[in-house]
């Protein structure tokens, strides 16, 4: 640890500078936990927007049961020589599915 005061980034305006150095250890760590919270929320908030902007977000469909996630699709499964219709989507590691109803039902 030096014994020389820090230099602060040339990017820091003037009167920041000079209103810290008024301010106690304690109040500047702090402000030092502060400053590094909103700076990964707002970081977090620009890769969200992107993520938006990126998706193509789809409507969800009419028939689509509230307990599953907009983002399933719909899988045909043969059981017994029959066709069904079901739901499925991915929940972590893990593939989720919800029934529909047979394929020669027109669903």
């Amino acid at each position: 640890m030096s014994y020389e005061p820090p230099t602060p980034p040339q990017k820091l305006p003037t009167d920041i500078v000079n209103t810290f150095d008024d301010y106690s250890p304690d109040l500047l760590r702090d402000i030092a936990r502060y400053t590094e919270e909103l700076a990964e929320y707002r970081e977090r908030e620009v890769r969200l927007a992107e993520d938006e902007e990126n998706n193509d977000v789809k409507e969800r469909p009419e028939d689509l049961p509230d307990d599953v996630p907009s983002k399933a699709t719909i899988t045909v499964k043969e059981i017994n020589d029959n066709s069904y219709y079901y739901w499925q989507w991915r929940a972590g590691e893990k593939i989720k599915s919800k029934y529909k109803g047979p394929v020669n039902s027109g669903n």
